[in-house]
């Protein structure tokens, strides 16, 4: 029986879970359990390297873990834990760190833009250090990234090269895996932009422990575009072409029937038909996180990250050795 392909990838604990995050990440890492080694990780210390409130941490760690498991990641075929718990992840970062040139940390697009709005930090610059120790502590052959992790993943593969050049052939050079839709979700009240946590409007994105009339409301208030032709447009339509996409997610039909569907009804009765789609996709995975029990949640989290360190310390071991400190 051929061994199958290990897949990683992590989400951080900062802010509440939208539905961006469902279509551009967590719908992906459900689907991934059919034909990958899932492993899945709250990167909680990833969200230290901005100014945060510890106590908030604390809480979006778990409410993050919890919905995880609520769209559906079973932790009977993916391992999931807190990245936290798994030391090694900090210690390969370090050996990393001794690859990794200065000047590539500092042309980081998320670098640059994050720096220039919370101040520079070593923990900022080294983010994508930590990021490929996620990645390699692994062996991960995969990972699924959208447009704005390109960079990421790409110093991930520099540093696994450098790794095997130096040290010998131990990391797999991970490859990018990019979902045909709904890769960058767009905000609902600028387009242009993408759908983020840390948006000040409420309104600019969607929760998924939003109840149904919360969802109507944020989807009818929706900005669009000039004129009244659903067409699918990213230059011209922006607006339209955000809900389109959002529309194809839940639905499951390709862009051209719904826009066939609704091309001359009007703004007004095709944003009610997008409302009810998302509104009746979201109602299964609120109700699955208002039933899961936080006690539920810190067992499985705690199971996971000790299969979490017995796999990392494995790789652990051959990377001391290779490095010259077993």
């Amino acid at each position: 029986m051929t061994e199958r392909r290990r897949v990683f990838s992590g989400a951080q604990p900062t802010g509440e879970p939208h539905i961006g995050n469902l279509i551009g990440a967590l719908n992906n890492w459900v689907a991934m359990q059919d034909d990958y080694d899932t492993v899945y990780c709250v990167v909680d210390l990833h969200a230290m390297t901005v100014p945060y409130v510890p106590s908030e941490l604390e809480k979006e760690r778990r409410q993050l873990a919890k919905m995880v498991l609520s769209v559906g990641v079973d932790p009977s075929r993916s391992l999931f834990y807190y990245q936290s718990d798994v030391p090694q992840h900090v210690e390969l970062a370090w050996v990393l760190t001794t690859l990794a040139g200065v000047g590539q940390l500092e042309r980081m697009t998320q670098y640059k833009e994050k720096s220039d709005r919370t101040g520079q930090s070593f923990g900022l610059l080294a983010y994508p250090v930590l990021m490929a120790a996620d990645i390699l502590v692994h062996k991960a052959h995969a990972v699924p990234v959208g447009d704005d992790q390109t960079q990421h993943l790409e110093l991930t593969r520099d540093l696994a090269e450098r790794f095997n050049s130096r040290y010998g052939e131990l990391f797999p050079i991970p490859e990018r895996i990019t979902p045909e839709i709904g890769a960058r979700v767009m905000s609902l009240t600028e387009p242009t932009s993408k759908m983020s946590k840390s948006d000040p409007s409420p309104r600019s994105r969607i929760l998924l422990t939003d109840d149904d009339d919360q969802i109507v409301a944020k989807v009818r208030a929706a900005v669009t575009d000039t004129g009244a032709e659903v067409a699918y447009d990213w230059t011209a339509k922006p607006g339209i072409s955000n809900l389109l996409e959002i529309y194809s997610f839940f639905t499951g039909r390709p862009i051209p029937d719904l826009i066939a569907e609704h091309r001359d009804g009007g703004y007004g009765a095709f944003k009610e038909a997008v409302a009810q789609a998302v509104a009746e996709g979201i109602r299964p995975i609120r109700k699955a996180y208002e039933a899961l029990s936080d006690e539920e949640v810190a067992q499985v989290m705690s199971v996971g990250a000790e299969r979490g360190r017995e796999l990392a310390e494995g790789t652990m071991m051959t990377v001391r050795e290779a490095v010259g400190l077993s």
